[in-house]
């Protein structure tokens, strides 16, 4: 197997992928579409490994997990596991006798290229490669990756390949400081699955209206879908809506006696915590009386 420094620029590095769930399926078809060769791929059970091979349909290695002693390292590894498995696996492909520098990137929004330690110090370039985007599904899920944006620390070669990897893809990268992963993966969970839990909220107060579940989703998701596009449009302080940025004391009040129910308690938390950090976007939009009312009643 060639090194990887001796790659030409014109050619692309053979991959292998450990972690074959959604994110990992749609990695590799959305890297196989790209032009990388995709030679290998690991997952917990060899039967799952098989499927994602039919689907990417190119000649490769299939192993289990419990293979793994046997795995012949690519030019580049990805890690697409859980997180909790990712110190596990890069321990695994330590005891490796490998005769060239392998690349490795991990998948993880919240871990950084640290938890890859053991193989730094073998002189593996390390790196992680998260992107911002909600994969529910694999085949869809490979139009979501090439429009994300792809967020990428780890050492120097690491992060080069990184982002000549989103390039080919179709897609953009940005890069934070290792010891700030955390927060930035706390920001992706309020932007995607917190907003999720949120609208769960908002059709649980539909149902006590009187509308079904499917009924509550339908008819708040055009809603939601508005206020997504409106954000493409200017900062959320511009483009906020409703009660909170008119100042709309009135309003505000029939919210509140509306969510006073024992089954909304959640709701009514929610709606007090979220309300206070509108008013800070509506500042210069409404008078400081009526923001301080306002924030009185939130209060309460």
């Amino acid at each position: 197997m060639p090194k990887p420094k001796n790659v030409k620029s014109h050619d692309k590095p053979t991959v292998s992928i450990i972690g074959a769930g959604r994110l990992g399926t749609a990695l590799g078809l959305a890297l196989n579409s790209a032009g990388y060769p995709i030679v290998s791929l690991v997952a917990r059970r060899r039967q799952r490994a098989r499927k994602v091979a039919r689907l990417l349909d190119v000649p490769l290695e299939v192993l289990a997990a419990e293979d793994l002693h046997r795995y012949q390292p690519s030019d580049l590894v990805l890690v697409v596991v859980p997180d909790d498995r990712i110190a596990e696996v890069a321990e695994a492909l330590g005891r490796l006798e490998t005769a060239t520098r392998p690349f490795v990137l991990h998948t993880s929004g919240a871990l950084s290229s640290e938890v890859l330690g053991n193989l730094a110090k073998k002189a593996w370039h390390t790196g992680s490669i998260h992107p911002l985007a909600s994969v529910s599904d694999p085949i869809n899920g490979v139009e979501a990756l090439k429009n994300a944006y792809w967020c990428i620390e780890g050492d120097a070669a690491a992060t080069r390949l990184a982002r000549r990897i989103v390039r080919d893809l179709g897609a953009r990268s940005f890069s934070i400081n290792t010891k700030d992963k955390p927060l930035y993966h706390a920001a992706a969970v309020m932007t995607s699955g917190n907003v999720v839990a949120l609208f769960d909220v908002a059709m649980t107060m539909l149902e006590r209206c009187g509308l079904t579940r499917p009924e509550a989703q339908r008819v708040l998701l055009p809603l939601l879908e508005s206020t997504a596009l409106n954000l493409t449009e200017g900062a959320p302080e511009e483009v906020m809506t409703g009660s909170f940025a008119r100042g709309d004391l009135a309003t505000v009040k029939l919210h509140l006696d509306a969510l006073q129910r024992k089954d909304l308690d959640e709701a009514m938390e929610l709606y007090r915590v979220l309300g206070k950090h509108a008013l800070k976007l509506a500042t210069n939009k409404i008078s400081r009386d009526v923001e301080k009312e306002i924030r009185r009643r939130l209060n309460k």
